[in-house]
């Protein structure tokens, strides 16, 4: 009577399998985990060319940039859409203006630090950012 060995996987092989698996994961996780951060960006993005919109149209009707505000009441929220990045104004004068947006919550260890922009149409990212201002815009 021949021996046969019973259908199945072997525990060696189960713990191959799962150190396969476990390999890849660790190779893809961060990747996805990247593509989830420059999504989110595109939302802080977005909100800083739309408020520069916004504060384009307060300079035509008012002749100066100085005076506009964010949140309620003013020329836009002063959270971007996604709620990912917090806005603000700063360097306001009669002629210029530099916006920046600034990522909150899970977004906040996000690899471009703070995105800004100007009245020139200037983008610029936070000091901390550890990526180039292509790589970010």
């Amino acid at each position: 009577m021949s021996s046969r060995p019973a259908p199945g996987f072997t525990l060696i092989e189960l713990m191959i399998a799962l150190a396969v698996a476990a390999l890849l994961a660790s190779i893809a996780y961060p990747s996805y985990l990247s593509q989830i951060a420059k999504g989110r960006r595109g939302d802080g993005k977005q909100a800083l060319v739309e408020l520069a919109q916004k504060l384009e149209r307060f300079y035509t009707e008012r002749g100066t940039y100085a005076g506009a505000t964010l949140g309620n009441g003013g020329v836009y929220p002063a959270l971007s859409p996604g709620g990912f990045y917090s806005l603000s104004i700063s360097n306001q004068t009669a002629d210029g203006f530099v916006i920046a947006a600034t990522p909150l919550g899970s977004q906040a260890g996000d690899a471009c630090d703070a995105l800004g922009y100007n009245h020139l149409g200037d983008r610029t990212v936070g000091a901390g950012a550890t990526l180039r201002l292509e790589q970010c815009w």
